[in-house]
């Protein structure tokens, strides 16, 4: 037998071979795309036709496993909107951490936005209409805002070593926490105990985890938080305080609050649970985890604190201090949580597109 293990092609040869593969792999990809875009075209059209829907009444009284892997399919594949227009003709695909995404031009009774189908090793795994701009209003993307947001920001900070209102509103806050300083430690005790309580739970049923996961991920894109990345740390900041101000604090906690407390004690219980699960460690590599736990942390603590004027609000009403001190209280208290949102979201957005990027 000849020895070749010192033979090397002619210059000739080598040339001609570098050419073949710059030539074939261009070829190949394009192939691949196209793949994608067919693959993407035909599953939208099956997904229309209703081939994909699931009842998520099936996965009753089936094993935990097979029932969580129908309650995925269920979500992953929700029945298209009434009235949804699609052009298959002008598809853009994008590269994910999570797959393949091929994004469709498409409108739901006048309002546009885009359908979009992942793929991951060329099989569907998600279709979902996605509304432009999601539920975020128009102005949050304007570059203006962002400039105005840093504004506030640093302006919010010089205020509280002045002697003015909101440093006056600071302070007279965290003199109501001193005063009722065991409903305080009570309301941080019990609502960060279901938090913790939520992630020892998840251990027991980790796919049940990725199926909450799955739900989220879909949320965020309803919402549109996905677009906000590619603003940077500076829009996704914007976005995230934005969003769990209006949405956590004072929908979901203040305006229930107001209902003498007990209505935003238990939406929030429920909420501290929930997140615990979903967030669990069980999912998240350590280290990730412990660079979003800070995170976790001061958002939480706005909720708490939002929480804890609203349970004030009840104390004082029924002291006969009345209603209007009471709402004095909450008011104060969700003054005390914004700013917890606003150094959240800071480092939110930095941890999520600094530290923790692939």
């Amino acid at each position: 037998m000849n020895d070749v293990s010192g033979y090397k092609l002619p210059v000739a040869n080598r040339r001609f071979l570098v050419l073949l593969v710059a030539l074939v792999l261009p070829i190949a990809s394009f192939s691949l795309a196209q793949g994608n875009l067919e693959i993407a075209r035909q599953a939208i059209q099956d997904w229309q036709a209703g081939k994909y829907t699931v009842d998520p009444s099936q996965a009753v009284g089936k094993p935990a496993e097979e029932a969580v892997r129908i309650l995925e399919r269920s979500f992953a594949f929700a029945p298209p909107p009434r009235n949804l227009s699609v052009n298959l003709n002008e598809p853009q695909e994008e590269l994910t951490p999570v797959g393949t995404i091929v994004k469709f031009p498409a409108t739901v009774a006048g309002r546009g936005g885009d359908v979009r189908v992942t793929l991951r090793e060329g099989e569907v795994t998600r279709i979902g209409f996605v509304p432009e701009g999601g539920l975020l209003p128009a102005w949050i993307k304007n570059p203006l805002s962002w400039v105005l947001f840093v504004a506030f920001s640093l302006g919010w900070l010089v205020a509280l070593r002045g002697n003015n209102a909101l440093a006056r509103w600071w302070s007279e806050g965290w003199a109501l926490v001193r005063k009722y300083r065991g409903l305080y430690m009570g309301m941080n005790i019990g609502l960060y105990g279901l938090f913790a309580l939520g992630g020892l739970v998840a251990y027991a049923n980790p796919q049940l985890v990725k199926l909450v996961q799955e739900i989220v991920r879909g949320s965020l894109e309803q919402i549109g938080i996905g677009g906000a990345l590619g603003g940077g740390v500076l829009g996704l900041a914007i976005v995230i305080f934005y969003w769990n101000f209006v949405n956590g604090l004072i929908l979901t906690t203040a305006l229930p609050g107001l209902l003498l407390g007990i209505p935003a004690l238990l939406f929030n219980a429920m909420r501290y649970f929930v997140l615990g699960f979903a967030l669990s460690p069980v999912a998240f590599p350590l280290v990730n985890y412990l660079l979003h736990l800070p995170t976790i942390v001061i958002e939480l603590q706005a909720y708490i604190l939002a929480t804890f004027g609203g349970m004030v609000l009840m104390l004082k009403t029924l002291r006969a201090e009345g209603y209007r001190a009471g709402l004095r209280a909450l008011g104060l208290m969700v003054y005390l949580g914004a700013f917890f949102l606003l150094l959240g979201a800071w480092y939110e957005s930095f941890s999520l597109l600094m530290l923790m990027r692939p």
